[in-house]
């Protein structure tokens, strides 16, 4: 069963109180009603992934319930890791454009340059 806070406004005393969540969430003590103290809830999330480590992405990431997109958040989030303790890119994903280019015969679409600057024309894309 949680815990709730209750606080005594006249005194400002606080206890702790054992209460099913199903039922209602007041305390009185002498007649008196006490006011509910509302708290974050308290939880712990395994965030500690090593970046660098595929069979460990495979392992937490298997095991837990999500969407794709869960899971495409912390891949992003882990190449933004590899890219800060590497310098300012993620080498990564730099393998994987290499292998790209080596197998296409040209750059992936994310490796391109975002301007394309000469004398008379400047191109964002």
């Amino acid at each position: 069963m949680p815990i709730y806070l209750y606080q005594n406004e006249e005194t400002g005393e606080v206890k702790e109180v054992l209460q099913s969540m199903n039922e209602e969430h007041v305390y009185f003590e002498n007649e008196v009603q006490w006011k509910r103290i509302y708290t974050v809830p308290s939880a712990s999330i395994d965030t500690s992934i090593n970046p660098f480590s595929e069979k460990e992405f495979i392992q937490k990431t298997g095991t837990k319930k999500g969407t794709v997109g869960d899971m495409m958040d912390l891949s992003s989030e882990l190449s933004q890791k590899r890219a800060e303790l590497n310098g300012k890119e993620d080498p990564v994903k730099r393998k994987m454009f290499n292998e790209y280019e080596k197998k296409t015969g040209k750059k992936h679409l994310s490796d391109k340059p975002k301007v394309i600057e000469t004398s008379k024309v400047k191109i964002e894309l």
